[in-house]
């Protein structure tokens, strides 16, 4: 019987294939190398602008080292404190502007609708004697419902999100002056329940203690079972010594805070919500659909339209967070300052939450981000107006040196942004 020569040189190409080995996922391997991978990971990573909390924890390290050595009340346990309560409301709607930032664009309306919801808090409840927690839902629900609308301008009719959200500055900066009334002021009550959000500390040391190890304990548990879900499903994981050791400098981190915490006067209220409130938001950005699809529109709205993602309802929805969350953030800082006035959401507090977002590590151009930016951020930014502040440097002076720290974030994300392309990453 004649052998095809043909056949033959066929069979011979796709032996090599039959015993090729099957590729190997590039983590596995890293993981496989022990802390040498670990750290050639971490240099390629940086190499390449892959810097994720790194820039925000170095700016954090040195604003403390700075101030700290001027004058050492800044690294009191007063201050730091009183500076874990501070950054509550910027923080609350930073984390809003995560959102927008996300899919790469821009809310320039978050500060009239924090002031907005704060006026109509107070109205409601101290004015006309509704209760005060339904008078906290309609603030909030108010927030969602001017996202929406925002939103909906945006998404649907086509405006630009600079303009249409440049519009309601001013639009909702006038409905708010004209809730407040003639008066201009409305005060809140010292027991009303925003101010007292805001002021409630728990002196006990043990609940600074045990926020801690729930906090820990939550984060190792989801780490296992995260873990044991990908192994199910064949798709690599962590190993349990990495779970172990990111639990570990977790747990540092916490405890500490818990100790610095109870050398004053113990756990405030306001930073646990806050904290509560980035753990939930974090899980929806990073395990629900609703978050992958929130990232897939701002790395590319095209083709998350042609993988079947409704895109104008994902850009309505993230504009409505932003505004619930603005509405908190002003709730928070209307409790803070015990009043709803006509300066409530003005000066620079678009300035700061902005800030707060991008210097925290969100990008300015969409798809990467987290909520914790907001935390870091606005520790970044309360720690200079602090440190300032204790120093007796002026408000001009003040802005000056925010806005030089916000055009460094800017650039380190573009330089970032741009090393991420020569090296096929972004």
């Amino acid at each position: 019987m004649t052998r095809d020569p043909a056949r033959d040189a066929d069979d011979a190409s796709q032996e090599p294939a039959r015993d090729a080995m099957p590729a190997v996922d590039a983590r596995l391997l890293v993981r496989d190398e022990g802390i040498r991978g670990y750290v050639g990971e971490f240099w390629r990573k940086t190499r390449s602008g892959e810097l994720g909390s790194l820039p925000v924890v170095i700016a954090v390290i040195i604003i403390w080292t700075v101030f700290g050595s001027l004058n050492s009340t800044f690294l009191s346990a007063q201050n730091l404190s009183d500076l874990s309560q501070q950054i509550v409301g910027t923080g609350m709607i930073a984390v809003g502007i995560v959102f927008v930032l996300l899919l790469g664009e821009i809310d320039l309306s978050v500060g009239s609708v924090s002031g907005l919801c704060a006026a109509i808090f107070a109205v409601l409840n101290v004015l006309n004697g509704m209760n005060e927690w339904l008078a906290l839902l309609v603030a909030v629900l108010g927030g969602a419902a001017v996202g929406l609308i925002q939103g909906f301008f945006f998404a649907k009719v086509g405006v630009p999100a600079f303009v249409v959200t440049l519009a309601g500055n001013l639009a909702w900066n006038g409905l708010m002056l004209q809730i407040l009334g003639s008066s201009g002021t409305v005060n809140i009550p010292a027991d009303s329940i925003v101010a007292e959000i805001y002021s409630t500390i728990y002196h006990s040391p043990a609940a600074a203690y045990v926020a801690a190890a729930v906090g820990v304990g939550l984060f190792l548990v989801a780490s296992l079972l995260d873990a044991a879900r990908r192994r199910a499903a064949r798709v690599p994981s962590r190993p349990v010594a990495e779970i172990v050791l990111r639990t570990v400098v977790i747990a540092a981190i916490a405890f500490v805070t818990a100790y610095i915490l109870n050398q004053y006067q113990g756990l405030p209220l306001a930073l646990l919500i806050f904290l509560i409130v980035l753990v939930v938001l974090d899980f929806v950005l990073r395990r629900t659909t609703y978050g992958r699809k929130v990232f897939a529109v701002g790395g590319n709205s095209e083709g998350a339209r042609r993988a079947g993602i409704s895109v104008p309802v994902v850009r309505m929805t993230v504009f409505s967070i932003a505004g619930a969350m603005a509405a908190v953030g002003g709730l928070f800082l209307a409790g803070q300052i015990q009043s709803a006035s006509q300066t409530s959401g003005g000066g620079n507090l678009l300035m700061n939450v902005i800030a707060a977002a991008v210097i925290g590590g969100t990008s300015l151009f969409g798809g990467r981000g987290s909520v914790w930016s907001a935390l870091l951020g606005a520790l970044v930014i309360g720690s200079i107006q602090s440190g300032m502040n204790i120093m007796g440097v002026s408000n001009a002076v003040q802005f000056m040196i925010t806005g030089s720290v916000l055009l460094a974030a800017v650039v380190v994300d573009s330089l970032s942004r741009r090393s991420q392309k020569a090296a096929g990453r972004a």
